[in-house]
């Protein structure tokens, strides 16, 4: 889950890590000055995306009017493919020097990078090199603390004290989160040797959340902040809008099949809307997890046609079409044609149910992607 910048820092601020006092503001709050926090102020775009800074999404105000204009701006722009639903307005940090500290998960070098910079803001990617040192730790609070340590001996002696206990903290935010990357950029380093978090972003696993009562809560009091998140912990299993004007809605399993389906598509110039690991293990004979997919395609604005693609090895294709079928007939509203794709377990009992229904049955891609053209092309075309 790739949290908000506002829920990030309220997480953070729980753990007695220094963030600027804010407040978040959404579609249709009025704007109160006793709420705000002393100005003079940042209004900051709350969207899961990095490089906001340089698109404008992140303004300085020095008046309740400003405010007031740069809200009403922000809110309902779209960066990335994603629509700003909220935004947060918080005290700016003044006279401070800007560093960067990060710890993400390295798979590839078995541990956590520790990432620890002398310069940080919006061009810590243009960084001198030896300005940036990072380290590989084990996950335990006494390697990260050592590395820490390390690192931070590298920086300069203004700026090292408070990286050092910046560091520390986060390390311990990081494990205790079971975060898959915490990073703070800028870290703001004061006068006076303490610092402040001035930007933040986390990114948990989800599959943690059963053990993360933290994260767990923030979900579900956000649940329409995080919708994909939100869906995945209450119906168990994963569905991504991919593309809001996607025209394939896509009914799929195994998550690598399904992203490799979703690059072929758009490879051949096709529109898929969402990404979707329907497990079908899980379906235990009920339609509930696919009529419940097909209500959510369903709901793409530009979705003219749904392509299932299913492999199957324990599950029985059989059964599974005699669920798809039931499915569909349980979704009244849905009009929109269905080409399957079917390789595995029981075939022809599979093409002689969607037959009956009225359903082609492929097993060949490149034979379901034609007719999937076909049904998007024009008619007269």
């Amino acid at each position: 889950m790739y949290l908000l910048e506002h829920d990030a820092k309220v997480l953070l601020a729980a753990r007695g890590i220094p963030v600027p006092a804010g407040c978040l503001i959404g579609r249709g709050d009025t704007i109160h000055r006793a709420a705000l926090p002393p100005g003079p102020w940042m209004v900051k775009a709350q969207i899961p995306a990095g490089g906001r800074g340089r698109a404008g999404l992140i303004r300085k105000a020095s008046t309740l009017q400003e405010v007031s204009g740069h809200v009403g701006t922000l809110l309902g722009t779209t960066f990335k493919g994603r629509a700003v639903a909220s935004v947060r307005v918080e005290q700016q940090v003044a006279a401070a020097r800007e560093a960067y500290i990060g710890c993400v998960l390295d798979p590839a070098a078995g541990g956590v990078r520790v990432i620890l910079s002398a310069s940080g803001g919006m061009d810590i990617e243009q960084a001198s090199r030896d300005l940036v040192h990072d380290e590989v730790a084990e996950p335990t609070v006494e390697s990260l603390t050592d590395c820490v340590h390390r690192l931070a001996g590298k920086l300069p002696a203004a700026i090292a004290s408070a990286a050092r206990d910046a560091g520390n903290r986060l390390a311990q935010a990081f494990l205790d989160l079971e975060a898959l990357l915490i990073e703070v950029n800028p870290l703001f380093v004061l006068g006076d040797g303490g610092w402040i978090a001035g930007d933040a972003r986390i990114i948990t696993d989800d599959n943690a959340l059963t053990r993360q009562q933290a994260l767990a809560a923030l979900l579900n009091s956000r649940a329409p902040a995080y919708p994909d998140v939100a869906r995945k912990y209450e119906h168990g299993f994963d569905y991504v809008v991919v593309d809001p004007e996607g025209e394939i809605g896509l009914l799929t399993t195994g998550a690598g099949l399904s992203m490799m389906l979703i690059d072929e598509l758009r490879a051949a110039g096709l529109t898929p809307y969402n990404f979707l690991d329907i497990r079908t293990g899980g379906l235990r004979g009920e339609t509930r997890r696919l009529t419940q997919v097909l209500t959510w395609v369903g709901e793409g604005r530009n979705v003219k046609v749904i392509l299932v693609n299913i492999f199957a090895g324990i599950t029985d294709l059989g059964e599974f079409a005699r669920l798809l079928v039931e499915a569909i007939a349980a979704v009244p509203g849905l009009r929109l044609p269905v080409i399957a794709r079917l390789v595995g377990n029981g075939l022809p009992a599979a093409r002689e149910v969607l037959a009956a229904a009225g359903i082609g049955l492929h097993t060949d891609l490149d034979a379901a992607l034609a007719e999937v053209r076909a049904r998007l092309a024009p008619r007269g075309a």
